[in-house]
């Protein structure tokens, strides 16, 4: 009765069992019960001049990745964009880094054995960090570094309210908006309450992401100035409620997709307050890899700190996918990638003379069953 039981001649198991490049991914989107495992020849594909292949040890899960599988994401895109692991193959024209480095960084269909990518958007694995950790990283940090520096350029004493702030991205730009000096007020769903705690907000500075009394709670805790940032993920009526906490104007970015508003009426409608919505892929290949250094030099300093991390095996990726949807964890979710045997790799068999022995040295000698 166990779910993670597969029947033996699954294709599933005959595709991780043949040693090909596999991938979780979904063909039909719609439904999280059609992602499946497909076989990923791009990932052994000759390389470009500038670009980096990494046997995957970790893939950071994202609520992106959730949409795009439920086909609610705008445009073309496909999941896993996030991981850390160890390089295998550069290309030739990559020359600071070789086969052993442990590195993490941006992806394209990150969920599985190997994926390429380019040189500009990798950076070194810190020798401290698992490659979980450094799967956690990447999309939610550098979202969070994009648009409170680069865009918002939150400034030290001014006011920020971040939505979903016990997740990915809000954790992260809780810990960045402290380290720019800025007064901070998140929202989450009241089960969370204590992670916003734990990150050194006041019960005053904290709301829920459920109903709207958010509005009227942080107005009174501000005697009416309300924000000058907010970063926000939520949709409809709580867009509207947050628009209003910015009476004197301000800067409000959207990093939902479900309800993106158009920034010329905003402008009419809220007189002074700046709309964008934003990717981070719009920041460019350059600017990813300085943040991506910048971030190893902001957890040096001690002023991020590592997000609470689940991990689920990616060959379990619909329960972790279903998981996510219905917002019950708390930080990063990550999926574990196993990795295929080292061909050079040696191994001791005591008792090679018995049956379960013997079997074992003919399939370890690629003898089949």
């Amino acid at each position: 009765l166990a779910a993670r039981l597969v029947g033996a001649d699954s294709s599933a198991s005959k595709l991780v069992a043949s040693g090909e490049p596999w991938r979780l991914g979904i063909e039909e989107k719609g439904t999280l019960e059609n992602l499946e495992l497909l076989a990923a020849p791009q990932a052994s594909a000759p390389l470009g001049p500038g670009e980096v292949r990494v046997a995957i040890g970790a893939a950071g899960l994202n609520f992106r990745d959730v949409l795009i599988a439920l086909g609610s994401y705008p445009g073309e895109a496909s999941i896993g964009s996030e991981g850390a692991g160890v390089v295998v193959e550069v290309g030739e024209e990559v020359c600071d880094l070789a086969t052993g480095d442990r590195v993490f960084g941006l992806f394209t269909d990150a969920f599985g054995p190997l994926a390429v990518t380019e040189r500009q958007i990798l950076t070194r694995l810190p020798a401290t960090w698992s490659q979980a950790e450094g799967a956690a990283l990447p999309v939610a940090c550098l979202t969070a570094l994009y648009g409170l520096g680069d865009l918002a350029a939150l400034k030290r004493g001014e006011r920020v309210l971040i939505h979903a702030g016990a997740g990915g991205v809000g954790g992260f730009a809780i810990g960045l908006a402290h380290h720019l000096g800025a007064e901070v007020f998140a929202t989450a769903h009241p089960s969370k309450w204590e992670a916003l705690r734990e990150a050194g907000l006041e019960d005053d500075h904290i709301a829920s992401s459920r109903d709207l009394d958010f509005k009227q709670k942080f107005l009174e805790a501000t005697e009416g100035e309300g924000m000058d940032v907010v970063l926000d993920s939520l949709a409809n009526e709580f867009v509207d409620a947050s628009l209003e906490l910015l009476p004197r104007g301000g800067r409000f970015l959207e990093i939902g997709k479900a309800d993106i508003r158009d920034p010329e009426q905003i402008a009419a409608s809220h007189p002074g307050v700046a709309y964008r919505a934003y990717d981070l892929l719009e920041a460019g290949p350059d600017r990813i890899g300085e943040m991506l250094e910048q971030v190893t030099e902001l957890f040096e300093q001690g002023a991020l700190r590592m997000p609470a991390i689940t991990s689920w095996d990616v060959r379990r990726g619909v329960d972790a996918f279903r998981f996510m949807s219905q917002g019950r964890h708390t930080g990063k979710i990550v999926l574990s990638v196993p990795q295929p045997p080292d061909p050079t790799s040696t191994t001791l068999i005591t008792g090679a003379s018995g049956l379960i022995g013997s079997k074992l040295v003919d399939r370890l000698r690629g003898k089949g069953h």
